[in-house]
């Protein structure tokens, strides 16, 4: 097998592994938290809110800072300290004995991720140009997986062998992908970074600087607009059964039907980035993506939501390999691990305020005004990259 096939099967069981570490407590940290002395639901629903959040925060402002020290060092090594890190952190939160413990940790977690950033710029930089976008869509169905199984895959746990071993299981899940890692990935790796490069020395070594932030830009709009509609996905169930009967089942269906669409498509998306010109797929995902919003404020039942978005799912499958294959062929390989870390940064934020925002949004204005403003901003953004990006020719030239 080619390296860089093997690579690829290797960062994709990585990325599933830690994304599903992350995600897994979603199910029962509520539970976990009362089972650590906190009893009063309010008091529950604030410190879940926090430990979940404090683990992406955290991915968002050391993404970049990892990256850098990618393109120092290697992204085989980041890969190798990010699933050893997680798996130790995971262990430690089964021995917490308070919430102060587990928010702690949480943001240690967060502090040591960064796999999906190296395995991005692993990736991107050591898959031939014919195969890229591909390979990045392939790549993408990996932290899909995670996210969508992670939390089913904990919930089942729980019932299994109780809450904290839930996370001695997934600490020996994310040490078996360090393993897996330093025994099989491949890296042909040539330090070009012997001086330490600031921000702006970085995007000067960018032939397009602009189209980059753009890019960082669009990531985080298509993850806020997808994030926004996590908050409210139960509540909106429950209106348009009108019964309280199995919401929860068909609530996880809904939130499910998009991941799995992507999962379908983002290899095919993909391959279409290759053969095209992955703006042109980018800008039609975008708007595809946005305009499928729309009726979603108008179904009448839980199986009409659910078929929208699955339609949904399918365009936003190929966001984010598009992207990262435009910032593969827009930048220096030299720095690709610090671009990638800040392309991570804006996708981790934006799941943040997505979630934030959609709640909010919700409650002050309606169901309708969550999909009505997020199809706007994905419209918006859509005919904002195609107008800033005309008559632009990546420079693929000087990053090979």
């Amino acid at each position: 097998m080619e390296t860089w096939k093997r690579n690829l099967i290797v960062c994709w069981f990585g990325s599933f592994a830690t994304t599903a570490g992350m995600n897994l407590v979603i199910p029962f940290l509520p539970l976990f938290i009362k089972e650590l002395g906190v009893h009063r639901t309010a008091n529950i629903e604030q410190w879940a809110g926090s430990a979940f959040a404090a683990t992406f925060l955290l991915s968002a402002i050391v993404s970049p800072i990892w990256g850098r020290v990618a393109d120092r060092r290697g992204r085989k090594l980041m890969l190798l300290r990010a699933s050893l890190g997680m798996a130790i952190v995971m262990t430690l939160i089964g021995f917490v004995h308070n919430v102060y413990e587990l928010v702690l940790l949480r943001f240690l977690m967060g502090a040591v991720s960064g796999y999906i950033a190296a395995a991005i710029a692993l990736v991107a930089t050591q898959t031939p140009e014919t195969h890229s976008g591909w390979a990045l869509g392939t790549l993408s169905t990996g932290a899909v997986g995670g996210t969508l199984l992670g939390p089913l895959i904990g919930g089942w746990l729980v019932g299994e062998i109780g809450l904290r071993h839930v996370f001695f299981a997934t600490g020996s899940f994310l040490l078996l992908s360090f393993g897996v890692t330093w025994l099989f990935v491949q890296e042909e790796f040539v330090n070009k970074n012997e001086h330490r490069s600031s921000m702006r020395q970085v995007f000067r070594s960018i032939g397009q600087p602009g189209v980059v932030v753009s890019l960082f830009l669009t990531t985080f709009m298509f993850q806020f607009a997808n994030m926004s509609i996590e908050p409210i996905v139960t509540v909106y169930v429950r209106q348009l059964s009108h019964s309280s009967n199995h919401v929860a089942l068909i609530s996880g269906a809904v939130f499910s039907a998009s991941g799995l669409a992507s999962i379908i498509a983002a290899p095919q998306l993909g391959r279409l980035s290759d053969k095209f010109n992955a703006r042109h797929v980018l800008f039609v995902c975008l708007v595809a993506s946005g305009l499928l919003f729309i009726p979603q404020g108008f179904v009448s039942s839980p199986w009409q939501l659910m078929g929208l978005r699955f339609l949904t799912g399918l365009f936003i499958a190929g966001m984010l390999p598009s992207i990262n294959y435009l910032i593969k062929t827009s930048v220096p390989n030299s720095v690709a691990g610090r671009i990638f870390g800040y392309n991570q940064s804006a996708q981790y934020l934006g799941n943040i305020a997505g979630a934030m925002v959609g709640g909010q949004l919700a409650a002050f204005a309606g169901f309708r005004a969550v999909f009505f403003s997020t199809s706007g901003l994905l419209l918006l953004n859509g005919f904002w990259l195609l107008l800033g990006s005309s008559g632009t020719t990546l420079a693929r030239s000087q990053n090979l």
